[in-house]
């Protein structure tokens, strides 16, 4: 059986390569001191009774399972926050009621089966492929315009030409999507 004396001379001595192997797994520093402390907890709360030669293989373990753990929670903690941040309120009030954003939210497309998915990934890849394939010029108006929802004057402003030219950039770029597009079998 390990004295006080022994168990705190053990956890003394496997401390700083406790850290540096938390620290490698984990990248924080806060949470692989964390990690190391709630270990050396467990192994003196649970274990301290034992003989000092099993400190460490049992040590090595617990810290194994705390890292495994602060994995898994960041998982599900990651998962849970993403999933909540699709329903901020816009409103200027802050009031928000996720019932209400439920209720009116679309779920045609999370529902859609995969051949529906896979076709219109497949058409998102023919888009891109002929954006792709538009003058430079006409592609950036294209995609300051309509991607980024920039009016004719900010487009014309971030180009450096007239809005007279932006329109004419758009407008074959239109065209020229509208052509190949059709030539694929998307139809706009």
């Amino acid at each position: 059986m390990a004295s006080s004396k022994e168990l705190s001379a053990f956890l003394k001595d496997v401390e700083k390569r406790a850290f540096k192997r938390a620290f490698y797994h984990v990248r924080n520093n806060e949470s692989a001191l964390d990690i190391v402390q709630d270990s050396m907890m467990r192994l003196a709360e649970s274990y301290g009774d034992r003989p000092t030669g099993e400190f460490p293989m049992l040590f090595q373990r617990i810290l194994s399972n705390a890292i495994l753990d602060w994995f898994r929670r960041q998982k599900v903690q990651n998962a849970h926050f993403a999933s909540l941040s699709d329903f901020e309120s816009d409103a200027a009030d802050g009031d928000f009621d996720i019932l209400d954003s439920l209720s009116t939210a679309e779920t045609a497309v999370a529902f859609e089966n995969p051949e529906t998915q896979s076709i219109r990934a497949q058409s998102l890849q023919r888009i891109e492929t002929e954006l792709m394939q538009l003058p430079t010029r006409q592609r950036e108006a294209f995609l300051l315009r309509y991607w980024e929802d920039m009016d004719v004057a900010e487009t014309a402003a971030a180009m450096g030409c007239s809005q007279g030219s932006v329109k004419t950039h758009c407008s074959r770029a239109i065209h020229s999507l509208l052509k190949s597009l059709s030539a694929t079998g998307i139809r706009l």
